[in-house]
Formats: structure tokens, sequence, C-alpha cells
């Protein structure tokens, strides 16, 4: 019997499927200034209002012109200028050429940009010491993109990519999803918060910084509930507030020895699975809803509370707020630069630095210490490292898969 046959004991891609099939993306649908888009996702597809660009214009500084005048001479009258925003005003006539600017408009009677390092100007005649065919150095209407075009579909979240496009079709509103509103909070009477000093058994907070910073990563609005003591009556009060929220998430009361009362609060209020996940660090993790807000228990050691924050409620997310493009971070294959210990039986997302070697091969190094509680190891990498369940120590030189961290962990 293999360890995904051990009773509680689940595979991370059969929990991460069940988490999908219960979220509904929200419906709440707002319109909001292209300024203020930003991060936000698209309920409706953009097609765009305009041909870009809107008319036929230069790609370079130089000299529009008839291509074909160029068979009977090399030489050209100029007839007028042509600058962005200042078009020539009348037709280029047979045997004549105009001064352009890049992005000004072609002249009537024109179908030809030569650059002007390919010209000797006397005057006003000009010498072209090179043919072009029709066509060259334009970029006609519609070239960018035409009129009823869906140039950000539906499900796309905005991005700085996606701004100056809408912007330059003159967009100015967009329907858009309104954010998750995610509540969270921390629980344990041994946490502290930072810029106090500590007494003895006690650690700083540190898990509510990460978790908001993906949050907001993630494109979510938060609701930082703070420390939460292990006391009933104050885990009730918490548990209440953050039924505002569309999703909670915790750190720490879900792993076996906690108080019992915790998982007794969530009996209480919620259909809640506790599961065991095969998955290293970050095997308990609870999922399930409070009222009608979506709860999510990460455990409460600094590495796994981020972990499965990542790897399981990301994708959560980005459901939730109807981002239908989601792409999961990119994974690929890498030579082992170094030794990575494991033992049989969880998949282990370790923390790894991957580069090019001096071969052209993509390798992948471990950044130490692997302990559940060292959060060194995610500051100094750029991947995890994703062995297999079933995998055993590796040796420099095998393969292993990497994933690259994507944009919420930069």
């Amino acid at each position: 019997m293999g360890c995904c046959d051990t009773p509680g004991l689940m595979p991370v891609e059969d929990a991460l499927q069940k988490i999908l099939e219960q979220v509904k993306p929200l419906e709440t649908v707002n319109t909001v200034s292209l300024a203020d888009a930003m991060g936000l996702v698209l309920a409706e597809d953009i097609r765009s209002p305009i041909n870009v660009p809107p008319f036929a214009n230069s790609a370079m500084d130089g000299y529009a012109l008839r291509s074909a005048d160029l068979a009977q001479s090399d030489t050209l009258t100029l007839a007028g200028k042509s600058f962005a925003g200042i078009p020539f005003e009348g037709t280029c006539e047979e045997g004549q050429c105009i001064r352009i600017m890049t992005g000004a408009q072609m002249p009537d009677g024109t179908d030809t940009v030569i650059m002007q390092e390919e010209t000797e100007a006397h005057d006003e005649q000009i010498r072209f010491l090179a043919k072009a065919p029709a066509g060259d150095n334009v970029r006609p209407i519609g070239d960018d993109v035409r009129q009823g075009d869906v140039v950000v579909a539906k499900g796309s979240r905005i991005t700085a990519r996606e701004m100056p496009l809408l912007a330059s079709l003159g967009i100015a509103t967009l329907p858009v999803y309104r954010r998750p509103v995610v509540a969270f909070f921390s629980t344990g009477d041994e946490l502290r918060p930072v810029g106090e000093p500590l007494e003895a058994g006690q650690i700083y907070d540190s898990n509510r910084y990460g978790i908001r910073a993906l949050l907001e990563k993630f494109g979510c609005d938060v609701m930082d509930l703070g420390i939460i003591p292990d006391c009933p009556e104050k885990l009730r009060d918490a548990f209440a507030a953050a039924t505002k929220a569309d999703v909670l998430v915790t750190s720490g009361g879900v792993s076996v020895g906690e108080a019992d009362y915790t998982k007794d609060i969530l009996d209480e209020q919620g259909e809640i699975g506790f599961w065991k996940i095969a998955m290293k660090p970050g095997k308990p993790f609870a999922f399930g809803t409070i009222k009608n807000t979506w709860f999510c228990g990460l455990p409460g050691n600094p590495v796994s509370a981020m972990v499965t924050l990542y790897q399981l409620v990301q994708p959560m997310l980005a459901k939730l707020s109807g981002h239908t493009q989601y792409q999961p971070p990119q994974r690929m294959k890498a030579k082992a630069a170094t030794v990575f210990k494991k033992r049989p039986g969880r998949a282990d997302y370790q923390r790894g630095i991957y580069q090019i070697n001096t071969n052209g091969q993509l390798e992948v190094s471990t950044t130490g210490n692997q302990g559940s509680g060292a959060f060194s190891s995610m500051h100094l990498a750029n991947c995890f490292v994703i062995l297999e369940q079933e995998r055993g120590r590796v040796m420099p030189g095998e393969e292993v898969t990497i994933e690259l961290f994507n944009q919420a962990m930069y």
C-alpha cells in the first residue's frame, strides 16, 4: 500500500481538486475607471472601438512617396512635410515626395517611406540611394488592433501590460468583478506583535505579514483580525467578525495537539474537513465553510503556512475572483546541483535556487535548511523543487521538477 492509500492522507492534487470543485466565482460586477482597474478581473470581453493605428503612418523618419515613381527617376521633388499630429494637407503628386516623421500620417498619394539615411537632399530635390517595395516602412490602418477585435478576454486580470493597450483604445471604464474580501488572523498564546519585547517561550507573529503580502498580491481586499489567543470566547468573536468576508484564512490551530476548542468552535459554526495532506511542509490543512464564508486553516509553522497558501489557496482565490485566465506557476525540469534530502511518503516542496550553468543547462541548488520553521530558506529561494511522494534522497546530476515563483512572490 502506498502513502496515497493511507487513510486520512490526501495527495496535494486531490485536495486542490476538491477545493476547486466547491468554490464558485463571485458574481458582483462593478464599473471602474481605467485608472482604478489595476489588478481587477474583467467581467466581459473588451472589444476595440477603433482601429489601431487609426490611419496609415510612417514607421521611421524619412520621405513618403509613390514607389512606382522611383522606377522612372531616383530624384523626386520635395512638396511638403508631415509631422505627428500635423499631417500634410493635400495630395502628393507624381514625381513628388513628402518629408515625414515617425508616427506621422501618410499623405494621400503615397504608399512607401524611405529612411532619411538612404537619401541625399539638394535644396528641394531629394535623391534616393535605394529603392523599396510598395508599403515599406508603413504601418497600415489596424496594423496593431482591428476595430471589433477582442483585445482583453473576460476573466483576465488587468496588469501593467493591459493598461496602456486599453488606454490606446480610448477605453475610460471597465466592467470588473469585485475583489474577494479575505479575513485572516493568527492563533496562539505564544505569539507577540513585532516591535514588542519577547518573554520566555514567546515568538513574533510572522505569519500574518506573509499571509497579507500574498493575499494582496493575489488581488484580494484584506481584513487583518490580528493575533487571537487560545481563548474560546475570543476565537468565537474572531470567527463571527470573519463572516463579513468571503474567505477566512487562519494560521495555527489545525494540527494534531492544538487546543481542542479551536476545532470545537469550527465544528459549531461550520462544516470543516480537517485533512492530512501528503505534502511537506504543510501536512495539516483545513478547508470548508463557516456560515457563508470559505475557511482555509493553514499550519502554524511559517514556511508551511506560506507553502499551503501559495499552492492551495492561490488557485482557489483565482477561481473565486473570476480569474479564468489564471495560469499555475510554471514548472520545468532541471538538474540537481546539490543533494536534496528527502524520505518517501509526501510530496516535498523544497526551496531552491535555479540558474543556467556554464554548460547552458538549467540547474537547481538547495537553499539549505528546509525545516518548516526556517523562513530564511524562502527568502533565498527563487523556486520550489517539487520532489514526488515516492521519491527519496536526490543526488547531484539527477533530474528534478522545479516550479518558478510567479509574480505573487515578487
